[in-house]
């Protein structure tokens, strides 16, 4: 038999949308700021030479600097103030996660609770500064070196390093905002949609290349058929529960017996997300930032790097490769299941698993569970973000159809909507206690006459 919470998510409807006016004001302002990123990916930095820079990016879209450009939502192609994205503050995101778990008095500033959160929140700030600055300066001496700078020199680099880390600075803001006013993580929201406002373009020009005769009919039949099969393994494997089964005591209170329920606590396979796929693309995308503006000359460490780091390069697939794997497993040990709280929770409650002491012992073994988890779900991430990569690399095939923007979009769009879910759930619980205490007060008038008598 279905739950009462069951049967009022299957009555989920668009009458039942269309009363939730939170909800709607929260994805209205969402929409605001994300429309506010798109018109900032089109304002261009001061003091560059867009034709150049035009025809520079139209021989580096097929290397790295596709990646770069997607990741960004085409702001780098066009040069624009968000040309750096967002990748910055994951870059120092991840940073401060490390040093935490590493530094003792960060960890035991983390646990001061909101006080403790903010001041972290303020490091990672600090830090994100810190790495626009040294990769706007890094992108400002690149333009330079490309002659893609009208009036080169010490003004142009300071400008265009004001000018993109106030972009980024800004983006950052913008991603904070949506995730406490607004609907969904902002950060995610921000990459999904640059990826997405970029992809008719990729079609259109995917289409053109395979009726021209530059690719064949045949590959992209199967491009499209891998995207597809992608698609639905990403849903299947991100809807995959390892259900814990957690037992209640009874308890007697007077002559009545209560408690004595059993119920599970879900462990998803992959419980750290699409994180480990945006944080291990934030620090490939580091170096390739550099070497996408500063291989001109085609001589240095840079070209190297441009080389060795380049699409389907096997230096490029083990990093990738090695970073989402740790990810996966530091990201849910820190933060999406951390194995202690869980179980202090569970003995405060009274839970227990069967067969298992409350405390130190289910916390080890979650943490049992959960490493075997991973195991499957760190595989299943490297697989879906490298596979792809693999094939399309060989092929000329635009970067928006490679496993990480396939996962990215697919695994946002299923938070983004449980989401959704969840606060028009919480509408109808909020609209049956309002209507319980309306008939409350109602049955409360009727009996004040029949008092009076």
């Amino acid at each position: 038999m279905a739950s009462a919470a069951e049967q009022m998510a299957a009555n989920m409807s668009w009458s039942t949308f269309g009363k939730a006016k939170e909800l709607q004001q929260r994805i209205l302002f969402a929409l605001a700021l994300l429309i506010v990123y798109r018109i900032g990916t089109y304002i261009p930095v001061p003091g560059i030479d867009t034709v150049q820079l035009r025809e520079f990016f139209e021989q580096a879209q097929s290397g790295i600097g596709g990646m770069v450009n997607m990741f960004t939502g085409g702001a780098v192609g066009r040069m624009a103030v968000f040309a750096l994205g967002i990748m910055p503050y994951i870059s120092a995101s991840i940073i401060v996660q490390l040093l935490t778990a590493m530094v003792p008095s960060l960890e035991q500033l983390k646990k001061e609770g909101e006080a403790g959160r903010r001041k972290i929140n303020q490091y990672t700030r600090y830090g994100t500064v810190a790495l626009a600055i040294v990769q706007g300066y890094g992108i400002a001496v690149g333009l330079e070196t490309g002659g893609l700078a009208l009036d080169p020199g010490w003004f142009f680099r300071a400008s265009t390093v004001i000018t993109l880390v106030g972009g980024t600075m800004f983006l950052m803001w913008l991603g904070e905002q949506i995730t406490a006013r607004g609907i969904g993580n902002g950060i995610s929201l921000i990459i999904f949609v640059g990826i997405i406002a970029e992809l008719p373009a990729a079609l259109a020009q995917f289409f053109e290349a395979g009726r021209t005769g530059a690719i064949s009919g045949g590959v992209v039949v199967g491009i499209i058929l891998m995207v597809i099969v992608v698609i639905g393994f990403v849903v299947f494997m991100e809807r995959a529960l390892r259900k814990i089964h957690i037992q209640y005591p009874k308890r007697q209170v007077g002559n009545k017996m209560y408690g004595g329920e059993s119920s599970h606590l879900p462990v998803k396979l992959n419980p750290a997300g699409v994180i480990p796929a945006i944080f291990a693309s934030s620090l490939l995308l580091l170096p390739q930032t550099f070497a996408t503006f500063g291989t001109a000359e085609g001589g240095g460490i840079l070209s190297y790097v441009s080389a060795y780091l380049g699409r389907g390069q096997p230096l490029n697939l083990l990093f990738f490769g090695s970073m989402i794997v740790f990810f996966a497993y530091f990201y849910t040990a820190n933060v999406a299941f951390k194995t202690d709280d869980v179980a202090d929770n569970l003995k405060k409650q009274g839970g227990f698993v069967p067969g298992i002491r409350p405390g130190a012992r289910t916390a080890e073994y979650l943490d049992y569970v959960v490493t075997r988890l991973l195991v499957v779900g760190s595989a299943y991430l490297t697989a879906v973000c490298l596979l792809p990569e693999v094939l399309i690399s060989q092929l000329a095939v635009p970067f928006y159809f490679g496993g990480t923007s396939v996962l990215i979009v697919v695994s946002v769009s299923m938070d983004t909507v449980s989401q959704i879910q969840s606060h028009m759930l919480a509408h109808q619980y909020e609209s049956l206690i309002e209507k319980s205490r309306l008939r409350g007060k109602g049955a409360a008038r009727k009996k004040k006459p029949l008092g009076r008598r």
